[in-house]
């Protein structure tokens, strides 16, 4: 039966086991991992397959409610940047060990080279990292596609990426065309337009168990690479508002997402509404209530590690509770955050 009401969607997050992950998702009371000891790299949070719990969609994908809702569950500017499927992909992801260096296409490059499909620009929010842990963004200094493909071959190109040291709080910027990487020992919240298109440039010469070197997409990456140094790699969030009840900060924004991260004092509350934009809230520690409904009647929560999507339909709703989440967007020209950080940002700002 086909619902004709909108209410926030609370998903399970799909979980992926990779050669670099760990258990620090469930160690440090992210997620709750298969019993099993099975190394967990991403917890894919609106993943087009993941499950819906609660509500009438319970037990349908993400997928099959946005083929069932469309344009009023996606929002007028989400279609337009991205057309008639879910817009966003938000991941927590547990770097137990260094990944390998890769870098996203833009959009065009993808339409032409990968059937249509979109690029990759994407955001890290660091949410716990060892000391000394790093990630690559950009080289060094200027390089050439020549320098880089003769560094892939001779398995020195480490030599010429530009390493960064992070740590909790930080925020990353990659937009298509950057090489980049994380490294050991890192646990961040990656906000990325929904492709799958991924470049491995560089392996730093590892093999796998079967003794054999991962397949490299050198060509393609060296297509679509900037190769010159970043000229910012950590962000400058902008306060937006500073309140008794909340204080929320834009930590990034583009075209294709907006994400600010919002701090509920104990006892806060938060009034706003749906508009343009479906919009994703992930809880970052936040016991929170998400009150919906012509007159706010309804509610769903929301708890540390969990993520929820409002449909642009929704309208207005009010958040309660105590704790950091971050609710993310596509953003329309006009808005007045994503305004402010630009001003805040020069170096990084995008049309």
């Amino acid at each position: 039966m086909t619902v004709h009401y909108f209410y926030p969607l609370r998903l399970e997050a799909s979980l992926h086991e990779t050669i670099w992950g760990g258990r620090r998702l469930e160690r440090d009371r992210w997620k709750q991992l298969p019993q099993e000891e099975v190394a967990i790299g991403e917890a894919w949070e609106t993943e087009v397959s993941t499950i819906v719990q609660n509500g009438a969609h319970a037990g349908k994908t993400l997928g099959e409610v946005v083929a069932i809702e469309g344009s009023a569950f996606l929002g007028l500017q989400a279609v337009a940047i991205f057309k008639e499927r879910f817009p966003l992909l938000a991941k927590f992801i547990d770097a137990n060990a260094q990944l390998s260096v890769q870098v996203h296409p833009n959009d065009e490059y993808a339409a032409q080279h990968e059937g249509g499909k979109l690029g990759k620009t994407e955001f890290w929010y660091i949410l716990a990292a060892e000391p000394g842990a790093t990630i690559v963004h950009g080289f060094k200094a200027t390089t050439t596609r020549e320098e880089v493909e003769q560094a892939i071959q001779e398995v020195t190109l480490d030599r010429l990426m530009h390493e960064e040291t992070v740590q909790a709080g930080d925020v990353i910027f990659v937009p298509a065309g950057t090489v980049h990487a994380i490294g050991q020992g890192v646990l961040l919240y990656e906000l990325q337009e929904y492709s799958d298109v991924t470049y491995r440039m560089y392996d730093y010469g590892r093999l796998t168990a079967s003794g054999k070197p991962r397949e490299l997409h050198i060509e393609r990456s060296l297509d679509v690479s900037h190769y010159t140094a970043s000229r910012q790699i950590k962000m400058h969030p902008v306060s937006l508002v500073e309140g008794t009840e909340y204080e929320e900060r834009c930590l990034v924004a583009c075209r294709y997402f907006l994400t600010s991260e919002l701090h509920l004092k104990a006892g806060g509350v938060i009034h706003d509404q749906t508009e343009s934009s479906c919009v994703i809230l992930s809880s970052l520690g936040a016991e929170a209530q998400v009150y919906y409904g012509p007159a706010l009647e309804y509610s769903e929560s929301l708890k540390r590690g969990q993520t929820m999507v409002l449909p642009a339909a929704l309208g207005k709703y009010r958040i309660e509770g105590s704790g950091v989440l971050l609710r993310s967007y596509v953003p329309t020209p006009e808005d007045t955050a994503w305004q402010r950080w630009k001003a805040a940002n020069p170096e990084s700002a995008q049309p």
